[in-house]
């Protein structure tokens, strides 16, 4: 089954871009964390999951044995530099497809043509609700970031809208949309314009409040939603994974997925990938690394996920819950087929 897998090209339906530049070691260990910062108080983020992961699988794209000493791994990849490094490691994660969320750049990063070059596959662009959308596959919220996700279901009214949007002017400093009418307001601008929805679920760095970041919170948007036929996606969703099942169950516009988690938790990446199953139809899974600063985290995050869904399905097949051209069948629609048929895409 695995052997099936890593022939089937993935549609990364969210991702970033990567740094086009050489990192030391204090700054690659903070792109190994959703930390701001990294103190040595806490230990070396190599002595995590994702670290071990890491040296593990990604050790071998840079020419190294498995486990390579951290050091020994950094100094590889200052020797191959960074256009190399993240050539090889798109390549690597085996692509169909590239859906880019362009709306969070703290510095330069790859564009998405360039990702998609180095991917061999074609890149489609994400775009932050707060910005225009033209060409965009789909439009990304963060109000978990901002107001949380317990989001009313009703459309804003005129008179809602323009008093939210009054304070927003009036607020002093740098705009920061933590309305929930604005958030709304956005989500449904994107609803008239056939886009599919994403917001971030769970897990994310310190700007955001895990607690109100619940999928379940936005039940009452996603039973207005659902008339519309919008496609709602859920991003991550870790530690809320099965509550994000279970909505892509009962809701005929959710979908789910579990990025960024996946190349976070490691050897328990498997885990993750069951329990979003247990509940979440098939056709509504799919796949996306969030990759972030770090081309590492495409190839990472293809392996593992390609890794943990092939357990899952061989041990279905040996186990006689289903037969294994069924078992090759999801496999084709979570790695790719229901990506394609959400965005339209023509990859």
């Amino acid at each position: 089954m695995l052997d099936r897998l890593e022939a089937m090209p993935l549609i990364d339906h969210h991702c970033h871009g990567v740094l086009p530049r050489d990192l030391e070691r204090a700054e690659f260990e903070r792109y190994l964390t959703e930390a701001a910062t990294v103190t040595p108080l806490g230990g070396s983020m190599f002595d995590t999951q994702a670290g071990f992961a890491l040296r593990r699988w990604c050790a071998p794209v840079l020419d190294l044995e498995p486990h390579a000493a951290p050091d020994d791994y950094l100094a590889r990849r200052t020797e191959l530099g960074a256009a190399e490094v993240n050539r090889r490691f798109l390549a690597a994660a085996g692509l169909a497809a590239l859906c880019v969320d362009t709306g969070y750049i703290p510095e330069p990063l790859l564009e998405p043509a360039e990702l998609g070059r180095l991917a061999d596959a074609p890149a489609y662009e994400i775009v932050r609700l707060e910005q225009a959308a033209r060409t965009a596959v789909g439009a990304k919220s963060i109000a978990a970031y901002r107001a949380g996700l317990e989001l009313a279901g009703e459309r804003p009214g005129e008179a809602e809208i323009t008093a939210a949007a009054g304070r927003l002017l009036r607020a002093d400093g740098p705009p920061r949309v933590c309305d929930e009418v604005l958030h709304r307001f956005l989500i449904w601008c994107a609803a008239d314009l056939g886009l599919p929805v994403q917001f971030h679920v769970g897990y994310g760095d310190a700007d955001t409040d895990l607690r109100r970041g619940d999928p379940l919170l936005l039940t009452g948007l996603l039973r207005a939603l659902a008339p519309t036929g919008t496609p709602v996606l859920l991003l991550h969703n870790y530690p809320f994974h099965r509550n994000a099942g279970y909505l892509a169950q009962v809701f005929p516009n959710v979908f789910v997925d579990a990025g960024l988690a996946t190349h976070n938790l490691g050897q328990r990446a498997p885990a993750l990938i069951a329990e979003l199953l247990e509940l979440a139809p098939f056709g509504k899974v799919l796949y996306s690394s969030d990759a972030f600063g770090l081309a590492e985290f495409f190839h990472l995050g293809a392996l593992l996920f390609r890794r943990g869904l092939a357990r899952l399905l061989a041990e279905g097949v040996a186990e006689g819950a289903w037969a294994e051209r069924d078992a090759v069948r999801v496999a084709g629609m979570i790695t790719a087929g229901n990506a394609r048929r959400i965005y339209r895409l023509r990859s």
